[in-house]
């Protein structure tokens, strides 16, 4: 098992973060590619999205769906610099370094399998003929939704 049942628990606190599921869709990706092409990609998105000090459009960089890695950002607070200072204890304005960029990599991996380990028995991805399911309107954050986290490596 993994060591984050603190920032689980946390982060299961927050109407915006505990919304956020793996969908069939995103399930059946992480079979196909399996866990080790996950984890890369996890990385790969960690290097260019969040370790710059900088990162390009940060606070807006990572999309809400498309990739399970994605959904796991934002289910785990690990979306945008602002939210690994507030939830995570990740200073802004300074690139990841490799402890950070890994916690950062475990933390999406933790997330995504217990997702996987929780999805229901005959879980697949619907299949091309099955009509698309209906889109849901997107909850607004509100200012005081989310409970400070956990300081890194604390």
């Amino acid at each position: 098992m993994d060591d984050f049942d603190a920032l689980f628990a946390l982060l299961a606190k927050s109407p915006f973060r505990s919304r956020f599921r793996l969908s069939p869709a995103d399930r059946a990706y992480v079979r196909e590619k399996g866990v080790d092409a996950i984890r890369r990609h996890a990385g790969d998105f960690v290097r260019v999205r969040l370790a710059p000090a900088a990162p390009r459009n940060d606070g807006k960089q990572t999309p809400m769906r498309g990739h399970p890695v994605f959904v796991a950002q934002h289910a785990t607070a690990c979306c945008c610099r602002g939210c690994l200072r507030k939830w995570h204890g990740i200073p802004e304005g300074v690139e990841l370094d490799a402890a950070q960029h890994r916690y950062v990599a475990d933390v999406l991996m933790a997330w995504i399998a217990r997702q996987m380990e929780a999805a229901p028995p005959g879980d697949a991805a619907p299949s091309p003929a099955a009509p698309a399911p209906a889109r849901r309107a997107r909850a607004r954050k509100s200012p005081g939704d989310e409970t400070p986290g956990l300081p890194f490596l604390s």
